[in-house]
């Protein structure tokens, strides 16, 4: 298989679970700073331009993190990275859709992106905020669902290597975590897994 991904986004959390899974792939950097995302040749393969894209055995490119991890956690069941109980499931589920589309797509997004939410540099300042007031909000949230367990299932599940992506974030940006987060980000970055992502995303 072949992950297309840029070092410190959200495809660090499927480079996660790959490594968790201990299956062979080709890694590919998508530079998003110089524009590789829009180039011909990867819009042949995502035409959404976006990352990250996993092009599977067969030849076909499956994107978006949810439905990427979703998949994972299916084709490979002994690794129990999703519950096999319904509500332990819709539990997963739930958080994973959570973190990826509020925390990422409302929150970080607005910080990482600004200009993208308006076409007026003196709005920058308001969106940037209103970003943060998101991923503060998002994380009281979640610490809310880590209350007493060291993953969000309890075990690791594809959740946890979602979470972890945004909290790696939170602490580039020196944000304050709450208590549970704090513990979760802690515990993920002693995984051999998470340690060898990071080393080999090029962060100590």
């Amino acid at each position: 298989m072949k992950l297309y991904m840029t070092p410190g986004s959200c495809s660090t959390g499927i480079h996660i679970l790959l490594e968790e899974l201990d299956i062979p792939f080709e890694a590919y950097i998508v530079n998003l700073p110089a524009g590789d995302h829009r180039k011909p040749e990867y819009l042949a393969i995502n035409p959404k331009s976006t990352i990250p894209t996993l092009v599977r055995d067969d030849g076909t490119a499956l994107t978006e993190f949810q439905a990427i991890a979703f998949w994972l956690a299916l084709a490979y069941p002994r690794a129990k990275l999703l519950p096999e109980d319904p509500d332990g499931a819709a539990s997963v589920i739930e958080t994973l859709a959570y973190v990826v589309g509020t925390l990422h797509g409302h929150g970080f997004a607005r910080i990482f992106t600004t200009e993208s939410f308006t076409p007026s540099a003196a709005d920058h300042e308001a969106v940037r905020a209103h970003g943060r007031e998101i991923v503060d909000k998002g994380f009281a949230i979640v610490n809310q669902v880590l209350a007493g367990r060291e993953y969000v299932a309890g075990s690791f599940s594809i959740a946890d290597a979602a979470l972890f992506y945004v909290e790696f974030w939170a602490d580039r940006l020196e944000f304050e975590l709450p208590g549970h987060c704090l513990a979760h980000y802690r515990r993920m970055l002693q995984r051999p897994a998470v340690q060898r992502v990071l080393r080999e995303e090029g962060y100590r």
